[in-house]
């Protein structure tokens, strides 16, 4: 916010003088527009710019229409309401409306239509949507190192979180109060929407595998997040000790350290595949709650390979991600 308030400033600043030494009226509107123009990504201050642009370009040819037809009445601006704002928003130029109206009460001050004074209104538009535009594009502030640390933070909840499980199939008497759990959330929440930043800052190569790769990652590590709360799910009704819940704990535990990897280890999915196999050739349960408690572990052991499979799916996209930071996929 901080950053965004200086940029507004500069862009402001520079939209007054520019309209004062160009001999624009009134040159406080410069000002004015460019405030509007300043926004959060380089993509949405260019797209903003030419929303506003045209929303008051066609702002003008419309209510030049209507002041020359009906006269400059009060009335005459609810009409040129009534009829524009409905037009710009089906044109898809909802966020100039407001630019629009200010450069229509210009006209309507004047109480005159003629080239000079649309001329000048035009230089106005260009210059604070102008100043807004240079300084969107001169800077914005990066998010790399604030998203390479949520994905470290997500990293370790992740990490927690297992080994709270593993805990849990070992000793279910122990009360986990499931904090991590939402940190993580918060955590990839936050990581989806600084790589939505990150990408509308490129102007060029929006559709790289570059580009594309902290997205990918926060959306992978969503997705995991909702098995890992299917999981917590069957875990809920393991309230023994058993020796399934022995083997899976051991997975959960290789499992906090893989999710630190630089790659998809694979470890974890073999010993999956090898315990499916073992859990067969057990005995059968004797009573109902261990038929119950081990249907939920062999569930879990479900949830366990899907969240593995997300994982898989972008390490099947590593060899093209070679300019990415790591390739996090456990």
């Amino acid at each position: 916010m901080g950053i965004r308030v200086i940029k507004t400033a500069i862009a402001a600043l520079g939209a007054l003088y520019t309209a004062y030494y160009l001999g624009l009226t009134p040159s406080l509107s410069a000002g004015l527009l460019a405030i509007l123009g300043v926004e959060v990504t380089r993509m949405k201050g260019l797209k903003s710019a030419f929303a506003r642009f045209m929303a008051s370009v066609l702002g003008l040819f419309f209510a030049s229409l209507l002041f020359l037809a009906f006269g400059f009445h009060i009335w005459t601006i609810s009409i040129f309401i009534l009829l524009t704002f409905p037009i710009l928003s089906r044109l898809q130029l909802k966020d100039g409306i407001a630019t629009s109206a200010v450069i229509v009460f210009h006209v309507y001050a004047r109480e005159e239509v003629t080239a000079v004074l649309i001329g000048n209104e035009i230089m106005l538009l260009v210059t604070g949507l102008g100043w807004a535009t240079a300084i969107n594009l001169l800077y914005m502030p990066k998010e790399e190192h604030k998203l390479v640390e949520l994905r470290h933070r997500t990293e370790e909840k992740f990490g927690i979180i297992f080994g709270h499980m593993a805990q849990s199939l070992r000793t279910p008497s122990i009360i986990w109060d499931g904090r991590e759990l939402l940190e993580a959330g918060q955590a990839v929440e936050e990581g989806i929407r600084r790589a939505e930043v990150s990408r509308e800052n490129r102007i060029w190569g929006q559709s790289s595998e570059y580009s594309r790769y902290w997205a990918k990652y926060f959306d992978m590590r969503q997705q995991q997040l909702e098995t890992i709360g299917q999981m917590l799910a069957q875990l809920a009704f393991v309230y023994e000790v058993l020796p399934q819940g022995e083997l899976t704990a051991e997975l959960f535990e290789l499992l906090s350290s893989d999710v630190k990897s630089d790659v998809y280890e694979g470890g974890v999915e073999t010993k999956v595949l090898f315990m499916e196999k073992r859990f067969r050739s057990m005995s059968l349960p004797v009573t109902r709650d261990e038929f119950e408690m081990r249907a939920a572990i062999l569930h879990l052991l479900l949830e366990l390979k899907r969240y593995l499979a997300i994982a898989k799916r972008l390490k099947k996209q590593k060899n093209s991600l070679k300019a990415a930071p790591r390739e996090d996929l456990a």
